[in-house]
Formats: structure tokens, C-alpha cells, sequence
């Protein structure tokens, strides 16, 4: 008799695992955790979706409805449990690149190309062969973005007038440095008191909301004091109180074949970050996640993101993480985190205009030191040479 293949069949390779846990039993006291959880990872996501955006080029509400729209797809569609979808600080340098290139309709554009082909690279059962990507790699390139994430935040973090900050980064520390002159104390004590509450609350109460709470204290300090100090009110005008109407981006031949470049670098980075936080998942619960199930549910959540003036969309370790130890049982929880932000958006978007810039860029700082790896980035310097040099020549690059 011939033997039975053991080859996962389609449908198992691309079930999505909200309708595996439903068909497990799911009932009331899972809801109330995954409830509790989604609560937990929106508070953790609503200041950073903004900070991301508005470091990335472009207004903080598109990072809420990236966070919103494709957040909401991850989970319903994905093939990982607990994985948590969003903006993510990895994409900044990818996304102002694009925008200053080819502007918000660009951006969109590459976006929504890079969901297509994000879905075609799971339909085609690569996701398994992103696990071959050498690990100095990863790790000189999340540290040389680190450093790039916290440059692009010091004329926020001063509060320096600069009426043109170059991109590339020499030119950028240059620039910066001519400016310091201009430096607001106001702002340089915004930043201060933010990253000190989040550094203190992490250490003294590390189970709550350390980055929602440093920048609602902040806010609330700037509006009483009537500090002079950047807010997103005063630079963007505030955040929209509705959700826009879908609509599809700008295409043309020229345009496409202009932002394509940019929707390859979207899709590579999208692969690694995406896998890897299911990975960090999985290490943590024990679960296996379908990587190229996940895949196609990320590129689905980056065609739809532009759709309503999001960007892209990549699974987020850090929120993905903050999920699964709030105590989720499932992507129910995912899903949530997306429609309680949704809620904030429509109720409290009027309160977002007082928070101040040097807030959310203090706020940054903390996410670009926390993402370096350090000890990682020391333990491969010293391993051998060869991953050394790797190592060395993705950062620098």
C-alpha cells in the first residue's frame, strides 16, 4: 500500500487561525481575555501609530487608520494567533524615502503594489524561505534603523526651527547641529519628563501603559502651563474624527513603474518583520504560526490600508508581544485592539491636538533604543569575524 502523503493540504496551509481557535471552543471567559488584551495592546498602539506616521513623513491619522484597517485584517485573516499588525518604526526610513520621492500618492501606490506582492510571495509558499536570512543581517539592519529612527526625531526631541532637514543622515547631524541654537527648553523639558515617566513606570509598574500615560501628562502639563511647544494641533491642524471612504490610489504606467522600487524594499521588509514576530509569538506560547498563511493576510491588510489612507502594514513584535502577555487566547484579541482604536479615533480625536511633538519624538527615542539589540549587536561583534562583518556592513550600509 502506498504511503500516505503527510504534505499540509491548501486549505490547511492557508486557514486563517481565527477560524481554528473558533472551531476549538471559544467561549465567554476567552472573549473577556482577548477583550482585556486588545485594550491593553490599543493603549500601547494609539501613541506610537501617530508617532511612527508623523516620523515617517506623513500625518499622524494615517497611522491610526493603518493601524485600524490593516490591524483588523492581520488578525481576522492571519495565520499566527497573537500576532498584533500596524505601522512599525523598521518601515520610517522606507516611508519618508517614498514620500519625498514621490509623495503621499506614491506612497499609497507602493503600498498597495506591495500587498500584492507580499500575497503572491505566500500563495507561492516562499514565506518558508525567509527563515535563511543570516542573523547579523537582521540585527545590523534593525540597529542601523534605530539610529536612523532616533536622528530623525532630535529636531523634535530640541524643538530646533530647521525649515529643511536633509534625509540622508551626515548631512541630517550637520544640519541639526547648526540649528542648535535654536533649541526650546520648553521642548527639551517635554522630552525629558516623557522619557523619564516611561523609563519610571517601566520600572516601577511595568505592567501599565507606560507610553500612553507619559504623553497624556505631558499634554496635560503643556496645556495648563501654556508651554510653547509644538502639538499636533498646531502643526496638522488636529486628527479627522471619521474614517475616510475607501478609495483606490492614484494609478498611471509612469507612477507604477516610478514606486515600484519602493514597493519591493516594502514587501522584503514586510516578509522578515512580519515572520519574525510570529516567531517571537510562537517562542513565547508554544503555538506555530502558518507562515505563508500570514503572508497573504498581510498583503491583503496592505492593499486594504491604502484603501482609506493608511500605509504599510507589518506585523509589530514589541505590540505582538504586549498581547500575548496581557493574556490573549486569540486573534479575537487582535481584532479588537483595532476596533478599540477605531473608537478612540471617533470619540477622543479632538484631545490628540494637544499632544506635543516632543512627546511623541521622546517616545520614539525610547522605541529606537529598545530596537537596536545591543547585546545582540556585542555578542555577534565578538562571535567571529565573518559575522562581524556582516553585521558591520548591513549597519553601515
Amino acid at each position: 500500500m502506498a504511503a500516505t502523503s503527510s504534505k499540509p493540504s491548501f486549505v490547511e496551509l492557508y486557514t486563517p487561525k481565527l477560524l481554528t481557535v473558533l472551531r476549538e471552543g471559544y467561549g465567554l471567559a476567552s472573549f473577556k481575555a482577548d477583550a482585556i488584551s486588545g485594550l491593553t495592546v490599543a493603549i500601547v498602539a494609539l501613541p506610537l501609530s501617530m508617532a511612527i506616521a508623523i516620523a515617517s513623513g506623513v500625518t499622524p491619522d494615517r497611522g491610526l487608520y493603518t493601524s485600524i484597517i490593516g490591524g483588523f485584517i492581520v488578525s481576522a485573516l492571519g495565520g499566527s494567533r497573537f500576532q498584533i499588525g500596524g505601522p512599525a518604526g523598521a518601515f520610517i526610513v522606507l516611508v519618508a524615502a517614498c514620500v519625498a520621492q514621490h509623495g503621499v500618492d506614491g506612497l499609497l501606490l507602493a503600498t498597495f503594489l506591495s500587498g500584492l506582492m507580499l500575497a503572491a510571495v505566500g500563495l507561492l509558499g516562499l514565506g518558508t524561505f525567509i527563515k535563511y536570512i543570516p542573523y547579523p543581517v537582521t540585527v545590523g539592519f534593525t540597529a542601523g534603523i534605530a539610529v536612523i529612527i532616533f536622528a530623525s526625531q532630535i529636531k523634535d526631541l530640541l524643538g530646533l526651527t530647521l525649515a529643511n532637514e536633509p534625509g540622508p543622515l551626515l548631512p541630517k547631524l550637520e544640519a541639526l547641529a547648526g540649528a542648535w541654537p535654536s533649541a526650546s527648553p520648553a521642548a527639551i523639558a517635554v522630552t525629558a519628563v516623557t522619557i523619564g515617566l516611561i523609563l519610571l513606570l517601566r520600572r516601577l509598574r511595568p505592567h501599565w501603559p507606560a507610553f500612553i500615560i507619559a504623553v497624556a501628562i505631558a499634554a496635560v502639563g503643556v496645556a495648563v502651563l501654556g508651554a510653547p511647544v509644538e502639538t499636533i494641533g498646531t502643526r496638522f491642524g488636529g486628527i479627522p474624527q471619521v474614517l475616510p471612504l475607501p478609495r483606490l490610489p492614484a494609478i498611471s504606467w509612469e507612477k507604477f513603474g516610478a514606486v515600484l522600487p519602493n514597493a519591493l524594499s516594502f514587501t522584503l521588509l514586510g516578509c522578515i518583520e512580519s515572520l519574525l514576530s510570529a516567531v517571537v509569538a510562537d517562542s513565547m506560547t508554544g503555538r506555530r504560526h502558518r507562515s505563508n498563511g500570514e503572508l497573504v493576510a498581510q498583503g491583503l491588510a496592505n492593499m486594504a490600508s491604502p484603501l482609506f489612507g493608511g500605509f504599510c502594514v507589518t506585523g509589530n513584535i514589541a505590540r505582538t508581544a504586549t498581547n500575548v502577555r496581557s493574556g490573549a487566547r486569540g486573534p479575537i484579541s487582535g481584532m479588537l485592539h483595532a476596533t478599540f482604536l477605531l473608537f478612540f479615533m471617533l470619540a477622543a480625536a479632538p484631545l490628540a491636538s494637544y499632544i506635543p511633538l516632543a512627546a511623541l519624538a521622546g517616545v520614539l527615542a525610547v522605541v529606537a533604543w529598545n530596537m537596536a539589540e545591543k547585546h545582540e549587536f556585542a555578542t555577534l561583534i565578538r562571535a567571529s569575524r565573518g559575522d562581524a562583518v556582516v553585521l558591520l556592513v548591513t549597519f553601515l550600509l
